[in-house]
């Protein structure tokens, strides 16, 4: 029982961290595309995404140490990091819909680990809050890229 267990907890942090994973995809994504817009446009990307993607980031990193040090599982390192993806071709534009993606699947993933229920009967309650609270960080992000890229060269 306990081997299943600890096997259980091991696949929930392993999705954590592909979840996590994404985020900082997502972070380099927009890292990049702030590198080739003016101030202003540069500004209003920070704000807008890539301090809500960083905090993002920062959660679920901190959900998944936090959780693998209370269940007696090792950390990992986690960094903004692009992970092999092809840079886009389009510029400012094509890293915004390239960290898109990123959340999405990132938000993706931890909306199917809520529902399969493995937090609820593998982890705990801190596990389960942090979680939430990447989702809910998550959840305007995609509209505020679009609007983002409207605006872009107007």
């Amino acid at each position: 029982m306990a081997y299943v267990t600890a096997e259980a907890r091991q696949e929930l942090l392993d999705t954590v961290a592909e979840a996590t994973d994404e985020l900082g995809a997502a972070l380099a994504a927009i890292g990049e595309a702030y590198e080739q817009l003016d101030e202003r446009s540069a500004d209003v990307l920070e704000e807008r995404l890539f301090r809500p993607v960083q905090l993002a980031f920062g959660r679920a990193r901190r959900t998944h140490d936090e959780f693998a040090a209370r269940v007696g599982h090792d950390t990992r390192t986690f960094a903004p990091d692009l992970k092999g993806r092809l840079a886009p071709s389009h510029g400012v534009r094509g890293f915004l819909e390239l960290a898109v993606d990123a959340i999405e699947q990132s938000e993706a993933i931890l909306v199917e680990l809520q529902d399969s229920m493995s937090p609820v009967e593998v982890g705990d309650a801190e596990l389960r809050a942090g979680l939430a609270d990447v989702r809910e960080i998550l959840a305007p992000l995609g509209d505020a890229a679009n609007r983002f890229l409207s605006l872009l060269g107007r």
